[in-house]
């Protein structure tokens, strides 16, 4: 494999988290480009999520669809000095991960419980698979046996203190903190999947990191509670990580 002089920063991420938020404020940025999960056709392709997630005939027809060619793509990136990755850690399946070695890697993680109860409201009935808890762990060990330095960020902690987080966060991958990922344009942009019309329409509402607001906890569905517990559980280890 080969990489170019491009600085190629990896986000793995699970689903209903500020991910895109994230992508949207690296995107803000003039040095950086930025791709939104590359390897979501492939995910579907090989998996039986296609028989449930939104558009999934429509978006295997819109990308490229086998794995090893889209790390080639994108290893091959070399139009920005800074080139930002959004991934779902789930879709990281049976490919030669000799190219971790030559990314800069932030595994984004997010307390299950409002999590799960979010995703369940666009996918009734989530799977511990759709969530990504189980392939964080997994990617973490990998990227131990491997030596590949990795990071891992709590979503609360940016929408808290975005500043002081993102500033921490340019200087683990090696690039300096610019003020213009705080805030972005409130709209879609044309590097969204075409996927967004189901997933980020608060995103698109948005033009900064807000700060959680506290609401009174709502009680999950009871089919879900031991979905939330298990994944509560894996979401303590990556945080330890």
């Amino acid at each position: 494999m080969s990489s170019t002089n491009t600085k190629k920063i990896c986000l793995w991420s699970g689903p209903r988290n500020i991910s895109t938020a994230l992508m949207y404020s690296f995107g803000n940025r003039n040095d950086t480009a930025i791709i939104d999960e590359p390897l979501y056709g492939y995910y579907l392709a090989k998996t039986k999520a296609k028989e449930y997630h939104p558009s999934a005939e429509e978006i295997m027809q819109s990308m490229e669809c086998d794995g090893e060619k889209v790390i080639q793509n994108l290893l091959a990136f070399d139009e920005k000095p800074i080139f930002f990755i959004k991934n779902m850690t789930h879709h990281l399946l049976d490919l030669n991960l000799d190219f971790l070695s030559e990314m800069e890697h932030v595994v984004l993680t997010r307390e299950p419980a409002a999590m799960i109860q979010s995703f369940s409201k666009v996918i009734e009935f989530p799977k511990a698979k759709d969530l990504g808890y189980e392939d964080h762990l997994r990617l973490i060990e990998t990227f131990k046996e491997r030596n590949v330095q990795f990071h891992v960020v709590d979503s609360k902690d940016i929408l808290e203190r975005p500043e002081q987080r993102l500033d921490v966060l340019c200087r683990a991958v090696g690039i300096p903190f610019s003020k213009a990922m705080l805030h972005w344009a409130k709209r879609a942009r044309k590097e969204d999947g075409i996927w967004a019309k189901h997933w980020y329409h608060s995103v698109h509402d948005s033009d900064s990191f807000q700060k959680p607001v506290k609401k009174p906890e709502s009680e999950p569905r009871e089919d879900l509670k031991d979905l939330i517990q298990n994944s509560q559980l894996l979401y303590q280890q990556i945080i330890k990580a």
